[in-house]
């Protein structure tokens, strides 16, 4: 695609938004690796709209979070909203979309495969949403998040408790069902003393259900109750 005769008709019609001022639009595929082989270009990288959006973003989160799950606490607040904005989401949400395809990348980022690269699609994400933000207003950039971020994906983060971490959510099970917690154990250390690797088990009773390594004894406990969920025993 010729980076200067961008087509922005198709996405668009996609998304059910049509922006007036076309340069704005086009800064939110500006790679940073673009400028470096075309340092004469008229517009910056779209970094400061991805800054902007990243902002709206966190605030479209919380209101988002704040109507629809009243039963929640502030700390699972921020669990699930750590969920949905992480790179991946934002990724995955661009690539539905098709933002890769209007991106303007260097000719190294280009043969990288830039264009599936979840780092820039998520930025790319977030400087859309600043786009809409500045054109339309913060009510346009919310119906934007939810119909293309958030749609049923945010429900089966709640629904299933996907924002809890392994250990909590094994805790929870449980606790509901045997009254009890589940104990970790380390089993095993090696490496040298400023570079170890754990491995802890995790039992409920007396029976093991789950065995996890890591760099600390956080990790591999994570990693351990990670384990026991996957395998969806009948605890």
């Amino acid at each position: 695609m010729n980076s200067q005769k961008h087509d922005f008709t198709p996405l668009e019609k996609l998304i059910g938004i049509s922006f007036s001022n076309r340069q704005l639009l086009e800064n939110v595929f500006v790679h940073r690796s673009f400028l470096n082989e075309n340092k004469n270009y008229h517009l910056s990288s779209n970094e400061k709209l991805e800054f902007l959006g990243d902002s709206v973003l966190s605030l479209i989160t919380s209101i988002y979070l704040f109507k629809h799950y009243h039963e929640l606490s502030e700390g699972d607040y921020t669990d699930i909203k750590a969920s949905i904005v992480r790179t991946e989401s934002l990724a995955e949400a661009a690539a539905e979309i098709g933002l890769g395809s209007y991106l303007l990348l260097s000719k190294g980022e280009e043969k990288g495969n830039g264009r599936r690269n979840s780092n820039i699609l998520a930025d790319t994400f977030e400087a859309l949403v600043a786009c809409i933000f500045i054109e339309h207003g913060f009510e346009q950039a919310y119906n934007f998040v939810r119909s293309h971020l958030f749609k049923e994906k945010l429900d089966t983060i709640v629904k299933n408790k996907l924002y809890m971490s392994p250990k909590s959510r094994l805790q929870e099970i449980v606790q509901a069902r045997h009254k009890i917690l589940p104990t970790y154990k380390v089993t095993e250390e090696t490496g040298p003393e400023h570079s170890k690797t754990f491995t802890v088990s995790v039992y409920i009773a007396d029976s093991l259900v789950g065995t996890g390594t890591g760099t600390s004894k956080k990790m591999a406990e994570e990693a351990a109750a990670k384990k026991a969920l996957e395998k969806e025993l009948n605890f």
